[in-house]
């Protein structure tokens, strides 16, 4: 049988997870120092190829996953969802991927915007904004690569067609 939380234990719960999932991001992504400069665990695990970007991209899901179980809301977790992807598909291009991954630190503006969520009130709402604007830019890309291909096609075509036999 579940039971329903007290709003006092719900902020218990939230504080508590919040504190693991920021230790986890600090790990990922600002662990080591040298210099002035910080970086964590997700770029060293992404020198492996496929095998780190799957492990960093699977410890970054597990924390979206752990503040959706808390509520998180679903624009919040898209946002999140969108960091982390983005993070694992740049940081897969061979070389340009790895230093992209020294820079980019998907979980620690994950942390922000939770913060920003759980403690300001911010990221509040549905989502259905941000996936047709994804969805329309998808479609773009799609269209514009298909117009590309035709007038490559047409061209490579005309080319042939001034070769005489």
């Amino acid at each position: 049988m579940h039971r329903e939380l007290s709003p006092e234990d719900k902020k218990k719960q939230i504080d508590q997870d919040f504190g693991w999932i920021n230790r986890i991001s600090w790990l990922m992504d600002n662990q080591f120092k040298i210099g002035n400069f910080r970086f964590g665990l997700d770029p060293i695990l992404n020198l492996i190829p496929l095998g780190g970007a799957i492990a960093g991209f699977g410890t970054s899901l597990v924390l979206v996953i752990a503040m959706w179980r808390n509520g998180a809301s679903p624009k919040l977790v898209i946002r999140m969802l969108l960091n982390i992807t983005l993070d694992a598909i740049l940081g897969s291009i061979p070389f340009l991927g790895n230093i992209f991954d020294f820079y980019s630190k998907a979980n620690e503006k994950n942390i922000k915007l939770l913060r920003e969520h759980y403690y300001e009130g911010r990221h509040k709402g549905s989502g259905i904004g941000i996936i047709l604007t994804i969805i329309f830019i998808l479609f773009i890309l799609i269209g514009g690569t298909c117009y590309l291909i035709w007038i490559f096609f047409s061209w490579a075509f005309s080319l042939l067609n001034g070769i005489s036999f």
